[in-house]
């Protein structure tokens, strides 16, 4: 039994780094960035020109847990702070993020900055350009084994026939994303192109792994619910869409938030344009003077669904008071959800 198992623990990581050398190395499979199902919770990751949108200084932290079930899996750590600076007419940002996928097999590290210019095409309408340079650190385990190392009845006792010399265990790369944002006193929406120059990031020595462009579409509103029962500006919905597609893979997301005085609830579909569902999100948080807090579930609507127990996601942002002369007096924020 013990023989099994173990076998089975083997079997599943070499399927792990198996899938990341595809994805990561070799170019048979174009690779995808990591996701974050709370994409506005993360907003200098989905566009640049989000930097300094709420002009008075924010930190945000997010971190995304993938399927459980199959061990760390895919595990992301993010944190960003940004504001707006009025001698520079538009936001500065600094975004760190950290990848783990396979338990540490394949762990990536990506420290970027950004600055986005705001135009005020009128007093209640603006127009954000954001520009984004990153510099991605990108390590592999080699320690890790093979199938022809794997004995039936006694498990790994024969050495590899792989060569490792032709596996570099470490790539940097220089990267460049753009964005542009529109937005309104209660209406955004925006374009993102990541990865502009396709860098290689194959661990494979002589191999050109490209890692694909990839293009967003975001849009979003908030309605206040005016009625009897509420107070005015007390209930508010707010429509969300999110596209991505990157190589030939496309997903789009859908959804809504509501939002009553301090409790925030959230719901959307991911999916793809041939109706192939992906997960079903749900999401709880509460906003509170300066602070947001949310967690979000992810439940597995594909046919993963009963060997992956979804994923769980955990956001926190503050956002400080504005020092000197408050920027809000002069341009409006950008709605944040």
């Amino acid at each position: 039994m013990r023989i099994v198992v173990k076998k089975y623990i083997m079997v599943k990581r070499y399927i792990i780094l198996l899938s990341a050398l595809l994805i990561g190395s070799l170019g048979l499979v174009n690779a995808q960035d990591a996701h974050f199902s709370q994409f506005y919770a993360n907003s200098l990751y989905l566009n640049p020109a989000f930097a300094g949108a709420e002009k008075c200084p924010r930190i945000s932290l997010n971190y995304r847990n993938q399927w459980p079930a199959l061990g760390s899996t895919y595990v992301t750590y993010s944190a960003s702070y940004d504001q707006y600076w009025s001698a520079l007419q538009g936001g500065v940002g600094l975004h760190l993020m950290n990848d783990v996928q396979g338990g540490g097999t394949i762990n990536t590290t990506m420290i970027s900055g950004m600055y986005s210019y705001t135009l005020p095409v009128t007093r209640k309408f603006y127009v954000a350009a954001g520009f984004q340079a990153s510099y991605i650190m990108k390590t592999i385990d080699w320690d890790f084994i093979f199938p022809n190392m794997i004995h039936p009845l006694y498990g790994p006792i024969y050495s590899s026939l792989e060569n490792p010399d032709i596996i570099n265990t470490q790539r940097n790369y220089v990267d460049f994303s753009a964005g542009i944002l529109a937005f309104s006193e209660r209406t955004f929406f925006g374009v993102a192109v990541h990865h502009l120059t396709q860098p290689s990031e194959s661990f494979l020595r002589g191999s050109d792994a490209v890692l694909p462009m990839k293009l967003t579409a975001h849009f979003g509103t908030e309605i206040p619910i005016n009625s009897s029962k509420y107070r005015r500006g007390e209930l508010k919905i707010s429509p969300q869409l999110l596209f991505h597609q990157q190589g030939q893979f496309q997903q789009f997301n859908w959804g809504v938030y509501l939002a009553r005085q301090k409790i925030v609830a959230g719901f959307w579909l991911r999916q793809n344009f041939n109706f192939q569902y992906d997960s079903f999100i749900m999401l709880a948080g509460f906003k509170q003077d300066n602070l947001r807090f949310a967690y979000s579930y992810d439940l597995t609507v594909s046919r993963l669904m009963n060997s992956t127990y979804g994923s769980h996601e955990v956001s926190v942002a503050f956002t400080f008071q504005c020092h000197g002369k408050d920027p809000k007096k002069d341009i409006i924020s950008c709605p944040s959800f």
